[in-house]
This record gives C-alpha cells, sequence and structure tokens, in this order.
C-alpha cells in the first residue's frame, strides 16, 4: 500500500491550490482525479480567459447557510495573494469591468502556473484514477483507487459540484461527506440562465442575441448588469447573478430603463413629442427591432397624444418593472456553479476539516459557498484551499 500524508481528491481550482500549498510546507501530496486532464473547468471559465479572481472580493459576494463561514479564509488568502502568485509567473492580465481580472491570452496560463508550482513543491498527481472506497483508519484513511491501494493522515476533497458534467462534475464529495455524518444541504443550479415556455417565448426567439443593460431583482437582491434575450429565454451576466436568488414560481422584476424615471419621461415625450409613436420613441433608447416588437408583444403603439394617463402608467410598469415568472433554468448543464453542498456548520472555518470526522477537509465548491459570478467563485477556491493546506 502506498503512504502519503495528503490525499487529495480533485484536481480542480481548489485541489491545485491545496496541493501546491501543502507540499509547499514539506508535505507528501498525493492529488487524484478521475478525469484525463486537471484543470478543466479553469480552462473553459470566462470564455476561455479564466476570470480568476475580483478585486473588490468580500465576503458580502457569497452566499451560504451560514454567512459568517467564509470570512475567515478569504482573510487570510487575499485576492492580492493570488495576483501576486499570478504576477511572479508573469501570466498577462487585465480588468475586464468591476473589478473581475481575467488572462490576456488563455484560461490555460493559469492552470499552467498552478501545476508548474505543483512540480515544484513536488505533488505526485495522478490522472484518471477514480476513488471506489475510503475507510477510516486508526492512523487516517485508506483509499481504494485506480493506482491500488493508499492510505494518508489527512484526506482532502476537493470534487467540485455538480455544474456541467460534460467537465466530469459528479456527487461524489457530497457522496463522501454523507458516508462520514456529514449533513449535505439541498444543492441546486446557480449561475445559470433562465427558461421561458409561454408566450413569452416568441418575444425572447425574435430577440435572441438583444443584450440589454437592466436592473434585475429577486427576493430582495438586485444586479444592474446586461441582459441576454436567448432563442431557450434569458441569460446575460444580470441573469445569471440573480439566478442564484430565484427559486422555481417566483417572479423576477427585470427594469429595463434604470437610467430613467419612466413614467417622467413618458410624460415628457407625450408633452413635447405629441405626435410620435411609442415604438419610435422606444427606439431611441433600445434597438429598432427591440423596440417594435416591445410594441408589438405589450402594447398597441400610437402616436403619445392618444394614450390616457392610465395606459401610460400600465406602459411604464411594463417598462420599469416587467414581471417574469421563468420556467426553470437550463440546469446544471450550463450552471457555472452548485448551491448548497456541505453544511458548513459542521466544518471548522479556520481549517476546513470535518468537525464529524478528524484528518478530513472540504475546501471549494463542495462545500455550502457560492460565489456572484465575475471571479469570486474562483477566490473562494484560493482562498479555501490555502485554509486547508496549512493544517492538513
Amino acid at each position: 500500500m502506498q503512504g502519503s500524508d495528503v490525499v487529495i481528491i480533485g484536481a480542480g481550482a481548489a485541489g491545485l491550490m491545496c496541493a501546491l500549498q501543502a507540499a509547499g510546507r514539506g508535505r507528501q501530496v498525493l492529488l487524484l482525479d478521475h478525469a484525463n486532464k486537471a484543470g478543466k473547468k479553469i480552462l473553459m471559465s470566462g470564455g476561455g480567459r479564466c476570470n480568476f479572481t475580483n478585486m473588490y472580493t468580500e465576503p458580502a459576494n457569497f452566499l451560504s447557510q451560514n454567512p459568517h463561514f467564509c470570512k475567515s479564509a478569504l482573510a487570510r488568502y487575499t485576492q492580492w495573494d493570488f495576483i501576486e502568485l499570478v504576477s511572479k509567473h508573469a501570466v498577462p492580465y487585465h480588468e475586464k469591468k468591476l473589478g473581475q481580472l481575467f488572462c490576456d491570452n488563455k484560461a490555460s496560463d493559469i492552470l499552467e502556473m498552478l501545476l508548474t508550482e505543483c512540480d515544484q513543491a513536488g505533488v505526485k498527481l495522478h490522472l484518471n484514477t477514480a476513488v471506489t472506497q475510503i475507510d477510516k483508519t486508526e492512523a487516517g484513511y485508506q483509499l481504494q483507487t485506480g493506482i491500488g491501494a493508499l492510505s494518508c493522515t489527512s484526506l482532502v476533497i476537493a470534487t467540485g459540484g455538480l455544474s456541467i458534467p460534460t467537465l466530469g462534475a459528479t456527487g461524489f464529495g457530497y457522496q463522501v461527506a454523507k458516508q462520514f455524518g456529514h449533513s449535505v444541504l439541498p444543492t441546486r443550479a446557480g449561475l445559470v440562465p433562465f427558461t421561458i415556455t409561454d408566450q413569452l417565448k416568441a418575444l425572447c426567439t425574435e430577440l435572441s442575441g438583444t443584450s440589454v443593460d437592466c436592473l434585475v431583482s429577486c427576493n430582495d437582491e438586485s444586479f444592474r448588469e446586461n441582459i441576454l434575450f436567448t432563442h431557450r429565454g434569458l441569460s446575460g451576466p444580470a441573469i445569471l447573478q440573480i439566478s442564484s436568488y430565484w427559486l422555481p414560481g417566483q417572479a423576477v422584476s427585470i427594469n429595463l430603463l434604470p437610467d430613467h424615471d419612466v413614467p417622467t419621461w413618458l410624460a415628457e415625450q407625450q408633452a413635447e413629442r405629441p405626435n410620435s409613436e411609442l415604438k419610435t420613441l422606444l427606439g431611441e433608447l433600445f434597438t429598432k427591432k427591440m423596440a417594435n416588437l416591445l410594441a408589438e408583444h405589450w402594447f398597441v403603439s400610437k402616436p403619445m397624444k392618444q394614450y390616457t394617463p392610465a395606459e401610460l402608467a400600465q406602459i411604464a410598469e411594463q417598462l420599469a418593472n416587467w414581471q417574469l415568472v421563468p420556467a426553470g433554468t437550463e440546469g446544471y448543464r450550463t450552471a457555472e456553479v452548485t448551491l448548497g453542498g456541505v453544511d458548513t456548520k459542521e466544518v471548522s472555518s479556520k481549517t476546513m476539516e470535518s468537525l464529524k470526522s478528524p484528518g478530513l477537509y472540504f475546501v471549494g465548491e463542495v462545500l455550502d459557498v457560492t460565489g456572484h459570478l465575475g471571479g469570486f467563485n474562483f477566490q473562494w477556491a484560493w482562498a479555501s484551499a490555502y485554509a486547508a493546506a496549512q493544517y492538513v
């Protein structure tokens, strides 16, 4: 049987970070992954450019049943620490917007950086290696794997969530958590597009590819970013953000004109341009196509002077507070993250160690900590992995 100080299951962002940090402390580290390649999600993230952190990371950017849990790790390994690592490897990057940092070239720069660090620290990486059984022993843990039986004092679960199964995502980490007495909070797709099935489907399909700056709200959360109409429904940053707060059956409020006081604007237009048609005026704020389609689907377009105050109030309400009940989401197939996961009340926020089974650690997305869109989930991966690596 092959013995090691630390075995880490999952060679994604959190697993690689934990491995290089633990090995850097002189620990003997084995890193296993059932996939044929490390860091698949890193490679496809950020449209292939990897939004690897966010300059404005703070605990408020994360969802969890236990909102204080993430604070300790985020404070001990910050976005600036990761930026320092990126700079050390001379990986060129830029801020896209809102503090989001992306590689100038491609996401593989970040993966190569992590693999190089692992290599230099002496991490042994085994790909195409399934773990079929885990048992607790007096000295730690024993694993049955594709490369034979392994033993370790510290076992780290860095297997991620259920999002994007085509990249190899499974519920393995949740099974391990349950095996060792942990509660797993209900999981669902987060940062995911909405699907629309009712009469709005036609509108979304016809506007497919159109992007609009909006204020989107649900359950006391609001995000001001673009929404994107698709042939399946709605996507774009604002929709992905709010999807993490939305529950089936609930309405999402969309303000299509967040820079305007819409009732006032309509009243002014009626006074100043009484002979202009509504769709003409809307065409100055949206694309002509969108203005025509909105007028066609939602309103009867006529010269402004012909509208009653009640009709104008109705138009204003539709534009500034469009109430939309999505049919659902596109699910884990396209979700960027998994909400829910291992209950953090049963994990140490300082060490990421299980409070149920000593020597067992959980890092990254498998835990019930989910970041907003924009590099926050990567920063949680780096920070939680760093925290665990100091104690394994």
